[in-house]
């Protein structure tokens, strides 16, 4: 890599975030194909069928691996996992299937179906009784990017936390995607057998879209809070599904959209 200023200019090495393709298939069908930043594919697969509405915890999956498929030297690429439900579960509709690839900014493209895109959640967060104090809040993008290690050494990625109402940070994971950050953290909240996720913080490193604000609906997540803004279906979503929407959550203020009551001072 070649840098310029006004005068001058050098060559150096740069840390780059990782983007492959990753194929899911369940039951040797193939599903989706989404660019990700490879790691915790299997929590990816587990959080992104959970926020389809194809599973609905832990006993729905019978198993998760990876499927033959070599690169130029002759190694598994580990771009291929195949999910097998669990007998009692049924194949996914085909309104959940792409007909393109998922790339990295947008998680809901390529839809087969534009009636396919809002999905009713298993666990609504709209009773969830939680209450999480400004202080907390305000402290959870410091926590969130001190666990964010890639992106300390590349910039180029984005991140998803899943936080306690106390502020205590259960898991974070980074990805291209910022919908893949957070079907890896759902992911790993659905192998913990921790779904639905009454009591807890969402926090995302970008903007709170509808897609995020529908993921955190269906894994029954009361609370979704960004540091940047929410669009405005992403705030009609949240009134409709009682999650409390937190944005622009930066220094020691933020903006509520939805679900105020939650939030204490």
């Amino acid at each position: 890599m070649v840098t310029f200023s006004r005068r001058t200019h050098r060559t150096r090495i740069d840390a780059l975030a990782a983007e492959e393709p990753l194929e899911l298939r369940v039951g040797g069908s193939a599903l989706t194909v989404t660019m990700r930043t490879p790691g915790h594919d299997v929590e990816l697969a587990h959080g992104f069928l959970l926020g389809e509405g194809v599973i609905g915890g832990l006993a729905d999956v019978s198993v998760a691996r990876f499927c033959e498929g070599t690169g130029p030297d002759g190694l598994n690429t580990y771009n291929v996992l195949d999910v097998t439900l669990a007998d009692h579960v049924p194949p996914p509709d085909a309104s959940v299937e792409r007909n393109f690839y998922t790339t990295s900014s947008c998680g809901v493209c390529g839809k087969a179906a534009l009636d396919a895109v809002k999905l009713k959640t298993r666990y609504s967060p709209a009773d969830d009784a939680v209450r999480v104090d400004v202080d907390v809040l305000t402290g959870m993008p410091d926590a969130l990017r001190a666990k964010q290690k890639v992106f300390a050494s590349t910039g180029g990625l984005h991140a998803a936390g899943l936080f306690t109402a106390s502020g205590e940070a259960l898991v974070v994971r980074e990805d291209v995607g910022r919908h893949n950050a957070v079907d890896k953290v759902l992911g790993w909240a659905l192998l913990q057998d921790r779904v639905p996720l009454a009591g807890t913080v969402l926090m995302v490193s970008g903007r709170a879209s509808f897609e995020l604000v529908q993921k955190a609906a269906m894994a029954g997540v009361p609370v979704l809070a960004a540091v940047s803004a929410p669009s405005s279906l992403a705030v009609e979503l949240a009134e409709e599904q009682g999650v409390t929407l937190v944005g622009f959550l930066r220094g020691d203020s933020m903006n509520v959209y939805a679900g105020v009551e939650r939030i204490t001072a």
